[in-house]
Order: C-alpha cells, then sequence, then structure tokens
C-alpha cells in the first residue's frame, strides 16, 4: 500500500508532527528521508524497512558510498546522495557539539575527536595544532590506513602547525581493534615526531591512541 493510502495518523510525517520525532523508529525516519524522491506505488516504509535489513547494523551506513546504497533494491542515486548528505549533517553537528577550544587535558583531546573515530574500520591519524595558552588552532587529518613511519612523516604533520604559528601539538589515532595499547610503530612514530619538534621549535605533547569507548596517553604511560 502506497504510503498516501495509509490513514494519516499512521504516516510518518504526520505522526512526526503530531508526536515529536523522538517518537518514531528508525523505520519510520528513514522514510520521511525517502519519501522525498519516493516513487510512485511505492511503500517507503516497506523501502526503509528493506534498507535498514540490508544494513543489519544502522551503524553501517556511515561508512556506505553512493555505489552500496544503490545496490539496495529501491535505492537510486537521488535517494543514496540524500541519505549521504542526511549522515554528513548529522556527523558535522555532532562534531561542532563536543569539540572544545582550549586542550587541558588528554580527556579534552577525547572529546575533541571521539566521534571522528566512532565506527571506523581504518586506522586514521589526526594533528592538533596548539597555541602557546594551549588554544586549538587547527586540525589535520595526516593519514588513513595502518600507522607507520613512511606514511606519518614529519612533513605532513608539521606543514599546517608551521603555517598556523603553533607552538605544539598533539597527535592522535584510533586502533580498531578496540585496543588502544601502542605497538612499537606508534612509539616509534612518536618518537621521530617527537625529535622533528624539537628541532623544528613545535613541541609535541602527546600522543593520543583511540580504543573502543577508551583512549591512552602515552605521555601519562612515559611512553615520550
Amino acid at each position: 500500500m502506497p504510503i498516501q493510502d495509509l490513514p494519516e495518523r499512521e504516516r510518518p510525517r504526520e505522526r512526526l508532527l503530531q508526536r515529536g520525532a523522538q517518537q518514531l523508529s528508525n523505520t519510520e525516519l528513514l522514510a520521511i528521508l525517502l519519501a522525498t524522491s519516493g516513487q510512485k506505488g511505492v511503500n517507503v516504509l516497506d523501502l526503509a524497512q528493506r534498507v535498514l535489513t540490508s544494513l543489519g547494523d544502522l551503524h553501517k551506513l556511515v561508512h556506505m558510498s553512493s555505489s552500496e546504497l544503490r545496490a539496495i533494491k529501491g535505492i537510486g542515486q537521488a535517494k543514496a546522495v540524500l541519505l549521504m548528505a542526511v549522515v554528513e549533517l548529522s556527523r558535522r553537528l555532532t562534531l561542532e557539539g563536543t569539540a572544545p577550544t582550549v586542550i587541558k587535558s588528554p580527556r579534552d583531546v577525547e572529546y575533541f575527536l571521539a566521534e571522528r573515530f566512532r565506527y571506523e574500520a581504518k586506522e586514521r591519524f589526526f594533528a592538533l595544532q596548539l597555541n602557546t595558552k594551549n588554544v586549538v588552532l587547527g586540525l589535520e587529518e595526516v593519514s588513513v590506513g595502518s600507522l607507520n613511519a613512511s606514511i606519518v612523516h614529519p612533513r605532513e604533520v608539521f606543514r599546517p602547525a608551521i603555517r598556523q604559528s603553533a607552538a605544539s601539538i598533539i597527535v592522535a589515532h584510533n586502533h580498531p581493534s578496540g585496543d588502544p595499547t601502542p605497538s612499537p610503530e606508534d612509539i616509534e612514530v612518536t618518537r621521530r615526531l617527537t625529535e622533528a619538534g624539537k628541532i623544528l621549535g613545535i613541541v609535541v605533547l602527546d600522543h593520543i591512541i583511540f580504543g573502543n569507548g577508551v583512549i591512552l596517553s602515552l605521555k601519562d604511560k612515559g611512553l615520550m
């Protein structure tokens, strides 16, 4: 049954207006999005349920490409683009709401970067640039992929810090395994960056490793 043939009180849009978005199921919320580029005669509630069933886990939507979304029956280019845009807007809203402007502890780094690492299947390496009062001047993603000395090169890490006239940096990356225990490569990369920072006059304050709901500070562990 097309959604327009449902009783008005059962339609997702009307339910949202009457009861609020918090009261709707994932299927209903997704159906509202899909209905904006709907197909005549297609029940978007059924389509939304098909999408959720294909995903298995709603969190997978965060990393799906347009081609992967379009592989789901009933999802064309317009719907795929809409879903990707909504996911990105949601991510940005979350990031803007959690980022402190001054870094005083590893916990502040966690607040700043936790959402960027959530659900990540690959290692991502970031560098925070700070001024003399530890105010954040900028954030640069240095690399994506397994951490090693050839990928995380001091040149790429310090270039934005020099451009920002930063006094110090804090680097951070995630372990998709969930275990934040530093590897020999993590420690070696930290050593090389620290030495390069001494030459440039830019202090490497810490290296934070993100695990599953937990962080590890190499500075606190005496590893730098």
